[in-house]
């Protein structure tokens, strides 16, 4: 079969794209170049955090750019593509106008010619482009095509995986839905009602071979169907839907890459039918997205290893049964990451904000549920280990694998940036619902909001960052599904986090005064989407020690 051929606006698009990328890319040869002359990369990378982070944000922006167009074209493929091209296009000019600040100020750093700025983002097409598809008419135009469409673009979701989006969208609306706002504005742990539903229907499944249980195939993980199911939960409820399956996918990652049979055999087949469920503790007081600064004790003692320490920002921590423990192993601090060990910790369930469970092997485990601005339902606690046995089972990847939980946590982290992306999808979504019909409902100064032009243009980008979000996450899970996406899991996190963040606050701004009132689960959305930037790789953290770290190293060296 032929590709399709783009449109002649597409096709300056995705000229345009070409463009801004290999000026990207020079700007990272230019900048590791810049660092070199102090030294060693390895030790003077920090001294370019921010010419790092904002070129960290260009990489993110252009791929999500180069998704919306690819996306435009597959539609075109698919018959009459009006509206899709045209969001995709305005998206376009709108990502130009926002990475061109960006490289201005890395533009010292980089050692960047400002010749090259000069050229491409005055050149006449490029102004031509951004003025055309950034024109206040157009982009009511294309907010206008949305609210009459009732969605921000096609689904171009094959068969199996749509049928998925939809039974789910059912879970979504008729279980998760009715009970969101009372779980928020209470405080709840998430009901049973919810996690025997989740259960039920495979949710935490996903990720497990069938061999064990699982739904995923034998060859690897179905990472498409985590990001569909994903998005549609976090749509009815970010904390009492969309996080539940980040935990157990994390865990068994972390299993199926220590190869250890036994404790595969053993763990599997629960975690795949909700029974236990899970909790991650890795982070620490003195140490959060720093992994390997880990400084809670894993102690050799009879029969096993004693726990000593504190861990905090424990998600799910009171209900789970389960929990996997990050430890120091090796007590020499110049050990670093390679001196930590992976652990699974059986423990009692609680719905309480509070607990100290005395444990069967010996030692005390206690914690405290952290009062959050959203994201409740889950609950993160602040744990204290007091003597707490572990059996040396529970050594995930067996007595070879002491020193390597620093890797076994690693392999589940890439998957949580990508589900966490999708999370961001699926509440943006129920933002955009909100705010669209809000918008159509209100009447101020004799007509609706929506038929004012400023409205209309702010749902024309929000619609077409929404759609660019889940276009791209939708490929990164295809790409991770090949083996591949590790380094796009951590692009497609920092973009579509970020782009939560502004519209759920657009959608709240539409609501006016409403918006500010819990009345309105808008605020809801508001205040949970602050925490996607932070969990799973807090956004500085990502920037710099992910995506800036690779894309510097592997930097082609430029020559004199």
């Amino acid at each position: 079969m032929n590709a399709p051929i783009a449109s002649p606006a597409l096709a300056t698009g995705l000229q345009l794209h070409g463009q801004l990328q290999a000026l990207l890319t020079d700007s990272w040869s230019r900048l590791r170049a810049a660092l070199e002359t102090k030294g060693p990369l390895a030790e003077t990378i920090d001294d370019g955090q921010v010419a790092a982070y904002e070129l960290a944000f260009v990489s993110a922006e252009l791929h999500a750019m180069r998704a919306m167009l690819d996306y435009a074209v597959r539609c075109a493929a698919h018959g009459s593509a009006v509206l899709e091209e045209e969001m995709a296009l305005a998206f376009a000019a709108d990502v130009i106008t926002k990475v061109r600040p960006r490289f201005d100020r890395v533009r010292d750093a980089a050692e960047l010619p400002g010749t090259a700025l000069i050229d491409l983002f005055e050149a006449p097409a490029l102004r031509a482009f951004c003025r055309d598809w950034l024109a206040p008419a157009t982009l009511a135009r294309v907010g206008s095509a949305i609210l009459d469409a009732g969605y921000c673009g096609r689904s171009l979701l094959a068969e199996d995986k749509q049928i998925i989006a939809d039974s789910f969208a059912r879970l979504s609306e008729e279980v998760v839905a009715p009970i969101a706002e009372r779980i928020h504005r209470e405080d709840l742990t998430i009901p049973d009602d919810i996690l025997t539903a989740l259960a039920d229907m495979g949710c935490f499944a996903l990720s497990i071979p069938e061999r064990f249980g699982g739904t995923a195939p034998e060859s690897g993980h179905d990472n498409l169907s985590m990001v569909v199911v994903t998005e549609e939960l976090s749509r009815g409820s970010l904390a009492a839907a969309g996080s539940p399956l980040t935990r157990p996918e994390i865990v068994a990652r972390a299993l199926m890459a220590g190869g250890y049979e036994p404790q595969q055999a053993r763990w599997l087949p629960g975690i795949a039918a909700g029974k236990p469920l899970c909790a991650i503790a890795v982070t620490e007081p003195d140490c959060g997205s720093d992994v390997a600064a880990v400084r809670l004790r894993a102690t050799p003692v009879e029969g096993g290893y004693e726990l000593n320490g504190a861990k905090t920002w424990c998600t799910f921590a009171g209900k789970a049964e389960l929990m996997l423990v990050l430890a120091r192993t090796n007590p020499d601090p110049a050990a670093g990451h390679r001196g930590l060990s992976l652990f699974l910790l059986e423990k009692p369930a609680t719905d309480g904000h509070a607990f100290e469970f005395a444990m069967p092997g010996g030692g005390t485990l206690s914690g405290k549920a952290i009062p959050t601005l959203g994201y409740r339902g889950m609950h993160s606690f602040t744990l204290f280990f007091d003597k707490v046995f572990v059996p040396a089972e529970n050594l995930i990847g067996g007595p070879q694998a002491e020193g390597k939980g620093f890797y076994l946590t690693m392999a589940g982290f890439a998957g949580g940036r990508l589900q966490t992306a999708a999370r961001a999808c699926g509440l943006m979504r129920a933002a955009y619902d909100a705010g669209a019909r809000y918008a159509r409902e209100r009447k101020v100064f004799g007509k609706a909001l929506a038929d004012y032009q400023l409205t209309l243009a702010k749902l024309g980008l929000l619609g077409a960052a929404l759609r660019a979000c889940q276009e791209m996450t939708y490929e990164v899970a295809e790409l991770m599904d090949q083996g591949k996406g590790q380094m796009e899991a951590s692009l497609v996190k920092l973009y579509a986090c970020r782009a939560a963040e502004n519209l759920t606050r657009e959608a709240l701004q539409i609501h006016g005064g409403m918006g500010y009132s819990e009345e309105t689960p808008v605020s809801r959305y508001f205040v949970d989407a602050r925490v996607l930037s932070i969990f799973e790789g807090a956004e500085e953290t990502l920037a710099l020690k992910v995506v800036a770290r690779e894309l510097l190293t592997n930097a082609a060296p430029r020559v004199a």
